[in-house]
C-alpha cells in the first residue's frame, strides 16, 4: 500500500514482463540500473545533509530546492503539508516551525503554504555556512 502527497499516476507492471523487456531490450536494463544508481546519489546526499546541517539549514537548502532563481527575490508555493516537509527533513514538526521564525532574519516570511524570500543568496549563504 501507499499514499501519495500529490496527484500521481500509478501503473503496474507485472515483474515476468520487465525482466522479458529487458532480455529483449538490454538498454532498458542499464537505464534502470542508472536511475537506481542515481536515486541512491541522491539518498546518500540526504543523510548526508542531516548530518552536517543545523535543522534551520535544512529547511533553507529545503526552500531553495523549490526554486529554480538563484538570486534575487521569489514568492513560492510549499508542496505538501508542513508536517511532511518535517519528516523529509529528520525534524519535527515544532522544530520546523522554529526553523521558520529564525528564517525570518535571513528574510523568509512564510504563511500557510506560502513562503516569501526576500533575497535568495542570503538563504545560500545561510546553507553554505559551516
Amino acid at each position: 500500500t501507499g499514499e501519495t502527497v500529490t496527484d500521481c499516476r500509478l501503473l503496474r507492471l507485472e515483474s515476468s514482463r520487465v525482466i522479458a523487456s529487458i532480455k529483449k531490450n538490454p538498454d532498458m536494463g542499464l537505464s534502470m540500473l542508472a536511475s537506481t544508481s542515481a536515486h541512491l546519489h541522491m539518498l546518500i546526499q540526504q543523510i548526508e545533509q542531516l548530518k552536517a546541517h543545523t535543522g534551520v539549514q535544512r529547511v533553507a537548502e529545503f526552500l531553495l530546492e523549490q526554486t529554480s532563481a538563484r538570486s534575487g527575490s521569489c514568492m513560492l508555493q510549499l508542496p505538501y503539508d508542513k508536517a511532511l516537509i518535517a519528516g523529509r527533513l529528520g525534524i519535527k514538526p515544532e522544530s520546523l516551525s522554529r526553523a521558520f521564525q529564525r528564517l525570518r532574519d535571513y528574510g523568509v516570511d512564510i504563511q500557510q503554504n506560502r513562503a516569501v524570500i526576500e533575497e535568495l543568496r542570503d538563504l545560500r549563504k545561510l546553507v553554505d555556512k559551516d
